[in-house]
């Protein structure tokens, strides 16, 4: 380990122990994961923090050998033993990629698309002057580097075949292989009102798709076909959160899948619910007419909302008319 150190350090990357670790040091061979906190500080007087992960409430995994954006993160890895916590203060040119990273972590963090402003854009026009990450501090960061401290502490370390991968460092050909998986897996977290945990999974799934689809053309057979594997997806994925009563999210995948599959029943119907939800009565009725012009054997169904609508309308209007009532009698 005082070797990797050491190493380190003439490559003006400088590790000061904060706790030992037990145990030997892993070998961190390709395909091991760690699994990590980190705070990334300012250096200077205040050392102002940038992005901790501990604030997040989750923890950061990498996985050795898969390229990963900030190499400097691995380096630092594997001179450290589980337990173990470290600052690591690193010279600008090691982390001159940390505002990319970043902004990927703190998308994935608020639930957003973590390759999100990065399509068709590679690294280096990234890293314009014109180019905004969306984050000031970033942009601020990006146009000017500048060394970075690290304050890592490593919870714990995996052989590689002793944990499921994640999405996010699977290869290509992993991600297709996965997603029938990962679906079926968030089809019975739903059968069990586990409802949440198959968002989740679905989300999964839909991110491994997208960031192949990313790759390709769009509008090109291969975009196609994946973006035809992503909708029955995002459907039980909108299923799913409409049970959560997240009904205007509903209302944007759904909007997305009609712009460009003009006769997806289940997109207007599962719409037509979340306008129902949150009194776009028009638009809800519309949305449950063209069900039923596309497809006349849901008309019960159709009917079941529209009498729930109905109902929810009347009983809205009697409240409505007590508080007038109160109000004016004032």
């Amino acid at each position: 380990m005082a070797q990797l150190a050491e190493r380190l350090r003439a490559d003006g990357v400088h590790k000061e122990v904060l706790r030992e670790g037990t145990g030997p040091l892993p070998d961190f061979r390709d395909g091991t994961k760690a699994t990590f906190h980190y705070r990334t500080l300012r250096c200077g007087g205040d050392e102002a923090a940038l992005d901790d992960s501990r604030a997040r409430g989750k923890p950061m995994e990498l996985i050795a050998g898969k390229k990963f954006k900030l190499p400097v993160w691995e380096a630092a890895l594997r001179t450290m033993r589980p337990g173990e916590r470290a600052r690591f203060r690193c010279d600008a040119k090691h982390v001159v990629l940390y505002p990319l990273v970043a902004k990927s972590l703190r998308n994935i963090a608020a639930g957003k698309d973590p390759l999100e402003g990065q399509r068709h854009c590679c690294s280096v026009a990234q890293l314009h002057d014109h180019y905004s990450l969306g984050y000031p501090d970033l942009d601020e960061l990006q146009k000017n580097p500048q060394p970075l401290i690290f304050d890592i502490e490593v919870l714990k370390v995996e052989e590689p075949g002793s944990y499921q991968q994640d999405p996010w460092a699977m290869t290509d050909e992993e991600k297709l292989q996965a997603v029938p998986l990962i679906h079926k897996e968030g089809n019975e977290l739903y059968g069990q009102g586990k409802v949440q945990e198959a968002a989740a999974k679905y989300y999964d799934a839909i991110a491994c798709l997208k960031n192949l689809q990313m790759k390709e053309q769009p509008g090109s057979p291969d975009w196609i076909e994946l973006d035809q594997k992503i909708t029955p997806l995002l459907l039980n994925y909108c299923q799913c959160k409409l049970q959560c009563e997240e009904y205007y999210e509903v209302l944007d995948h759904c909007s997305s899948i009609l712009n460009k599959y003009e006769d997806n029943v289940k997109a207007y119907f599962k719409r037509g619910k979340a306008h129902a939800a949150v009194w776009n009565v028009a638009e809800a009725r519309a949305d449950f007419a063209k069900v039923l012009a596309l497809d006349p054997s849901l008309r019960p169904v159709v009917s079941k909302e529209l009498r729930s609508l109905e109902a929810r309308l009347r009983e809205k209007d009697a409240e409505d008319k007590i508080r007038f009532k109160d109000i004016f009698s004032q």
